[in-house]
C-alpha cells in the first residue's frame, strides 16, 4: 500500500477549535448547576490550562500520548522535523484528522502510510463514512505485529480522540472504558456530546 492511499473528503464549514462541554458522567451533576456559557468557558481554560500535559506514556518532542502500546493520540504535525520525531518513536502509520492539512508528503521519506481523513471541528453529527475510512485503515494497519498508529488532528482535543474512540470500540472497547482510557492517557481531550453520539450511532450500525 502506498503512503496516501486512504482518504475521505469532507466538505464544511471553517474549522473550529473552540471546546465543547463533554456531557458525561463527570460533568452531568455540574451541567444542571452552572450555566452552559459559563460551563464551557470554565472548561475550555481546565482543558488549555493542561496544554502541556501528554498523558502518562512515552513523550517525543511532538504532542503525541501513547494510549495503547501501538495507538497514539495528539496533535498536528505540520513540518519535516516533527514527522521526523514520529518515525524516530516508530509510527508506521497515520490518520489525519485535519481539514487543515495534508501529512502524505511529510510522511513519504519515512515510509509511513497516511490515512488523510479531513473532517471539520464544526461540533455537527458525522457520517458512518468518516469512521469507516479511519477504523478500516487502523485495522489493516494494526495486523501489521510492528506496525504503530498515530491518530491526530490539528490541536488532539477533539477530532483524534472521536476517530480513536471509534476504533476502540470496533476492538472491542465498550464507549465509556475507551472515554475513560483516552481521557486517564491524555486529559486535554474533549469528548463533545454530539461527537461520543455520532461513535455509538456508528457502532451500532456494524452490528
Amino acid at each position: 500500500m502506498k503512503s496516501g492511499g486512504w482518504s475521505f473528503v469532507a466538505l464544511g464549514a471553517q474549522s473550529a477549535l473552540s471546546v465543547s462541554p463533554r456531557v458525561g458522567r463527570r460533568r452531568r451533576e455540574r451541567a444542571t448547576e452552572i450555566p452552559q456559557e459559563a460551563l464551557r468557558v470554565e472548561i475550555s481554560r481546565e482543558k488549555f490550562a493542561k496544554k502541556d500535559v501528554r498523558g502518562t506514556g512515552r513523550r517525543t518532542g511532538m504532542d503525541m500520548t501513547w494510549v495503547t502500546d501501538r495507538i497514539a493520540v495528539g496533535g498536528g504535525i505540520w513540518n519535516a522535523g516533527n514527522m521526523a520525531a514520529l518515525a524516530r518513536a516508530g509510527i508506521t502509520h497515520i490518520i489525519d484528522m485535519q481539514i487543515e492539512f495534508d501529512d502524505t508528503p511529510l510522511a513519504e521519506e519515512h515510509g509511513i502510510e497516511v490515512c488523510w481523513n479531513p473532517v471539520d471541528d464544526d461540533f455537527e453529527p458525522k457520517p458512518a463514512e468518516v469512521f469507516d475510512c479511519g477504523v478500516e485503515f487502523g485495522l489493516a494497519a494494526l495486523e501489521g505485529s510492528g506496525a504503530k498508529l498515530f491518530i491526530h488532528c490539528a490541536a488532539g482535543v477533539h477530532r483524534a480522540p472521536m476517530m480513536t474512540l471509534a476504533l476502540l470500540g470496533v476492538m472491542g472497547w465498550t464507549v465509556e472504558d475507551a472515554m475513560d482510557l483516552i481521557e486517564g492517557r491524555r486529559p486535554v481531550a474533549d469528548f463533545a456530546e454530539v461527537y461520543v453520539r455520532s461513535v455509538e450511532d456508528y457502532l451500532k450500525g456494524r452490528g
